[in-house]
């Protein structure tokens, strides 16, 4: 039974497998400074609405491109579940080349990506992943990390528009209503921008990679508004909402999951 966590920019993501199955899914808004208390209660609340206990778990797996959250995590899996957990770092064992020229400086995220698309769909293949960034992940037809390329999210794009000009609001992030490209008010102009600029950023960027890479190169989604994107274009091939997870969870099978070497911390539980 694997605890794993995915921790990025915007929210913690906790998933158990019990190495067949996924056994439940929560997430919980980033926040740096949430104490492993914390994320004890309420990841000990939810683990009970699927009939599981702190003591079910034996193993745990991290992934963060977060440093600062990482002590609490890891305090989180040590005293609540009385395991040490494999950090996700690009020093491990992936089972395939990272053809950068600093990989430590990858987000393991990607890297996570990587490995869970080419191990579900094959190679070659580019992961696009629309988190706090918009990533383009290239994996080549082995396996390998090939590199990438790093967008503004679209949120991000959302919030920097309304703050720098001062009569536009702050909007939703939606699909226009109809296909027309024009806006006739101006909320309606900027969600047109917001979308239709983007859907063009993707298949742009692709066609781009596809002219490097081949026309045999897969397109995966991932992320939380994959959904909404895929129907603006026909690019991708699939869109996958557990592939950081499943990257994970690939990762913790590949390598040895430390041994705890501190006492579990009783009065967590209390």
């Amino acid at each position: 039974m694997l605890l794993v966590i995915d921790a990025g920019n915007t929210n913690v993501v906790f998933a158990v497998h019990d190495g067949e199955k996924w056994r439940g899914v929560w997430r919980i808004t980033m926040q740096p400074q949430r104490t492993s208390d914390e994320y004890g209660v309420w990841l000990q609340a939810l683990l009970k609405t699927q009939g599981l206990t702190p003591d079910d778990i034996e193993g745990a797996v991290i992934g963060t491109v977060v440093p600062a959250a990482l002590y609490h995590l890891r305090t989180l899996c040590r005293q609540w579940f009385a395991v040490e957990p494999l950090l996700a770092s690009a020093r491990l064992d992936w089972g395939f080349a990272i053809k950068m020229d600093n990989p430590d400086e990858v987000g393991v995220d990607r890297l996570l990506n990587g490995l869970a698309a080419h191990y579900t769909y094959g190679g070659p293949l580019t992961v696009i992943d629309f988190g706090t960034a918009t990533t383009f992940d290239v994996v080549d037809q082995e396996g390998s990390y090939c590199g990438g390329v790093i967008a503004p999210g679209i949120n991000l794009s959302v919030e920097a528009l309304h703050q720098a000009a001062a009569r536009l609001p702050r909007i939703g992030i939606g699909r226009p209503v109809g296909d027309s490209a024009i806006g006739r008010n101006t909320v309606a102009a900027m969600r047109s921008g917001v979308f239709w600029g983007y859907v063009g950023l993707i298949e742009g960027i692709v066609e781009r990679i596809r002219r490097e890479v081949g026309p045999s190169m897969k397109v995966l989604a991932t992320g939380g508004l994959a959904p909404l994107f895929s129907e603006g274009t026909t690019v991708f091939d699939h869109v996958d909402s557990m592939l950081t997870l499943n990257g994970l969870r690939l990762l913790a099978g590949r390598n040895p999951l430390p041994k705890l070497t501190v006492e579990r911390d009783f009065l967590a539980e209390g």
